[in-house]
């Protein structure tokens, strides 16, 4: 939290929900969405598919440090949920 007190206009974070119970991870995507409205950008990566399929507006998709996919989230998926579109190019 004292990264934000600086208001940044980037945050970069690796798998900030690991570990928080449901109270405080819903607190932090309240936060996220918070400060991304006010125009910061939240880079994050994480295993939680379900997570970054409701949070994020563009995703990446990283396989033996290779970009394999990536762009805005509904184009990516199109009709598919990000775990079977995950699971299909894996």
């Amino acid at each position: 939290m004292a990264a934000l007190v600086h208001e940044p206009k980037l945050i970069l974070l690796d798998e900030p929900f690991v570990g928080l119970d449901p109270k405080a991870a819903f607190a932090l995507k309240k936060t996220f969405k918070e400060i991304t409205d006010a125009g910061t950008i939240i880079l994050f990566s994480s295993h939680v598919l379900e997570v970054v399929e409701k949070l994020c507006n563009k995703i990446a998709i990283i396989k033996q440090g290779e970009i394999i996919a990536d762009g805005k989230t509904h184009e990516v998926l199109k009709d598919r949920s990000l775990e079977n579109f995950f699971m299909e190019i894996a």
